[in-house]
């Protein structure tokens, strides 16, 4: 085996944190600097009629409960581990989130995690994650399928026989998995999965069901203020059933997380284009809940991924 000396090593580290970071400002810049759809007038001109510092500062105190309510989970998951104190359990939210921006769907969440804790308990802490953005992922679906039958229901964008057939395909699906849950594909199975999902104490389990739905209550409410605040009045339902569905219809397409506000934007430009939003609108608040929610807490991580110390290994 190549033994690197430890000199090199520390200088491989640094140039691999520096490179994340300089990527992430990068590809940030480049979003908001080349996007053609972004009028950065009319915005301007907005935000001078109904600035104020109040809104302002209501407005950023959803990005940050949606990211303190993410760090509370991963917190609550990882004590099954071991005791983790709120200021390591951001660190390694944050830097994980900075880490992954140019992975698909977030991937590189998983290993910028795993890096914070010692090699023995990498699967561990795979299969935490990957519980901690499950539950988020349910509920997206959940609420998301309820939003877009009742936004449906008001504007038939597809017709009953559609949802039939898709309800009745998800139903085979969901039947189909738990018929083959014994079968194994390079040791693993559904029934292993749920054996060890189940091995995760039932508090722990509520609590992050409890802090998963207060974060997808308080991003999608934060979508909803910024349409008051951009003079779009609509009824409270309408407008929230169009919010859930993009969510749910977004999460589906594999992206990246650098790209995120411009898949999101596509789907919600054909929402709210049926409720008569003009299309800049619908975009800027998609970029300003791109912006809220990625780029701040990305600014934030770039602070952790720099002073990022490797786990020595037992």
């Amino acid at each position: 085996m190549i033994s690197i000396p430890h000199k090199a090593k520390q200088f491989l580290v640094f140039t691999i944190k520096v490179l994340i970071v300089t990527g992430a400002f990068y590809f940030i810049y480049q979003q908001l600097a080349n996007n053609d759809q972004l009028d950065w007038q009319k915005f301007i001109a907005l935000f001078q009629k109904n600035q104020s510092i109040g809104g302002i500062l209501f407005i950023l105190s959803f990005s940050f409960l949606n990211r303190f309510f993410e760090i509370l989970k991963w917190q609550n998951l990882v004590s099954h581990l071991r005791e983790i104190s709120l200021s390591e359990a951001t660190a390694q939210v944050l830097g994980a989130l900075t880490a992954g921006i140019f992975t698909p769907n977030g991937l590189g969440e998983y290993a910028g995690k795993a890096l914070f804790f010692e090699k023995s308990e990498t699967k561990k802490i795979i299969f935490l994650n990957l519980i901690c953005n499950g539950i988020q992922m349910i509920l997206t679906i959940v609420f998301g399928f309820f939003g877009l039958m009742y936004f449906n229901a008001n504007f038939n964008i597809i017709t009953s026989k559609t949802v039939s057939v898709l309800f009745g395909l998800l139903v085979v699906v969901f039947l189909i998995i738990f018929s083959l849950k014994k079968i194994k594909i390079k040791g693993y199975s559904i029934e292993k999965l749920i054996h060890k999902i189940n091995e995760i104490p039932k508090p722990i389990h509520k609590k992050n069901v409890l802090l998963g739905l207060s974060r997808y209550l308080v991003f999608s409410h934060q979508y909803y203020f910024l349409f008051l605040a951009f003079d779009v009045h609509l009824p409270y339902l309408i407008l929230l059933s169009a919010i859930t569905s993009i969510y749910f219809l977004a999460s589906s397409l594999p992206t990246f997380q650098f790209l995120d506000f411009a898949v999101k934007g596509s789907v919600a430009v054909y929402f709210f284009g049926l409720l008569g939003v003009n299309e800049w609108i619908v975009v800027f608040i998609s970029t300003l809940m791109w912006f809220l929610n990625v780029v701040l807490p990305v600014l934030i991580g770039s602070y952790y991924v720099l002073n990022f110390k490797m786990q020595k290994t037992t």
